[in-house]
């Protein structure tokens, strides 16, 4: 069975890991700091601090930013619930704004109405859908206008870049548009840490604070009390990525230029096998932005096919093609029905997209014949 995502590991990444194996130290030691100090190479970012998971990261990024039970965040409902989530981790209320249609990422001009609807909202958490980055600039003109922070959900977009101010482009996670960026290293996402997840910041007191709640809000002494003396300065988590994971990030990271190459073939592939048929509709591009491609989202007009979802993914399993679906909107779940009242027809144009959309199998180590065989699948489907 082929799957629409999977990791990429080597030799090279396994070797990484079994020296940390034999040394000293497997837990949050000098590995940590090398994983970032690498992201801030490749991203531009002043700062990095990994954590446990992608959720982990996004729940740290709230509370540095100061967010708590008087605050409500502004998301798209295009997402996975983490997003939304990290929001009521905080005691802070969710919100969400619809998303552009063409691109599936939040609608700056949806968003605008949506800050003027509700004051209370002090942070805007755009998501870089699929990997294709959202309309940053606007949305932190928007944002700045009313001294919001934004926080970047970046977790689809390591590898990305978008049109900086000096109109040249700058990797996503340089948080030129953003108090911080979000990243997740699960094995489907660009690189892999098994689980991981990373916050980027250019601000010192936002870094300052990322650390302290990722180790239970502890700080450490200077001079020779540092040895054994910390002090719990504030309620924080244990949050901390070990040396273990930190070593396949590091290995992983080398490799992620062409990790992005290899996506960008693939996708080159289906768009050119689907892009003139009427019953499909490929994924957006946008001039001047690169997307890592974490996902391969394709929409069908089922309707019009004349079958369910359902149906065709029977039909692409007896092809041995394991797609997905991303995403059910966070609004339509249960828990933000029962909860805030959320209902069909709030946000159309995200769940129309949702309708439509299937993911299909898009990762490095995709062989040549095994993208053929998707497309083979999906235009047979049709039939």
């Amino acid at each position: 069975m082929i799957s629409y995502g999977r990791q990429t590991v080597d030799e090279y990444d396994i070797e990484a890991v079994l020296s940390v194996l034999r040394s000293s130290m497997i837990t949050q030691g000098p590995v940590v700091e090398r994983f970032e100090e690498a992201l801030c190479d490749y991203t531009g970012a002043e700062f990095a601090v990994c954590c446990s998971t992608g959720t982990a990261a996004l729940h740290l990024a709230v509370l540095a930013a100061g967010l708590g039970p008087s605050d409500a965040v502004l998301t798209s409902p295009m997402t996975f619930v983490a997003t939304a989530n990290c929001a009521l981790f905080v005691g802070a209320t969710p919100y969400f704004a619809d998303i552009d249609p063409v691109t599936h990422n939040i609608d700056p001009v949806a968003l605008e109405k949506a800050l003027d609807e509700r004051p209370e909202i002090k942070a805007v958490l755009p998501v870089h859908f699929a990997g294709l980055p959202a309309d940053m600039r606007a949305i932190r003109s928007i944002a700045k206008s009313r001294g919001l922070r934004v926080i970047e959900d970046a977790c689809h977009a390591l590898g990305a870049e978008l049109n900086g101010m000096d109109g040249k482009g700058v990797k996503v996670g340089a948080c030129e548009f953003s108090d911080m960026a979000v990243f997740s290293f699960h094995p489907v996402k660009s690189i892999t840490t098994g689980e991981g997840g990373a916050v980027t910041t250019n601000d010192p007191e936002l870094y300052k604070r990322l650390k302290s709640f990722r180790n239970h809000g502890m700080s450490k002494a200077a001079g020779e009390e540092r040895r054994w003396f910390y002090e719990v300065e504030l309620l924080g988590y244990n949050y901390r990525l070990t040396d273990l994971q930190s070593a396949l990030g590091v290995s992983q990271l080398k490799r992620l230029e062409s990790f992005i190459i290899r996506r960008l073939e693939i996708a080159s592939v289906y768009d050119r096998a689907f892009s003139a048929n009427p019953l499909l509709k490929i994924p957006p591009t946008v001039d001047g932005y690169k997307s890592a491609y974490h996902l391969y989202p394709l929409e069908i007009d089922f309707e019009a096919l004349g079958i369910s979802r359902t149906e065709w993914f029977g039909r692409m399993e007896a092809r041995s093609i394991l797609p997905q679906v991303h995403y059910i909107p966070v609004h339509l779940h249960k828990f933000y029905r029962e909860k805030f009242g959320y209902s069909v027809g709030d946000f159309p144009n995200a769940e129309a997209f949702y309708s439509r959309e299937v993911s299909l199998p898009i990762y490095p180590t995709l062989t040549d014949a095994e993208v053929d065989g998707v497309v083979e699948a999906v235009l047979s489907s049709l039939l």
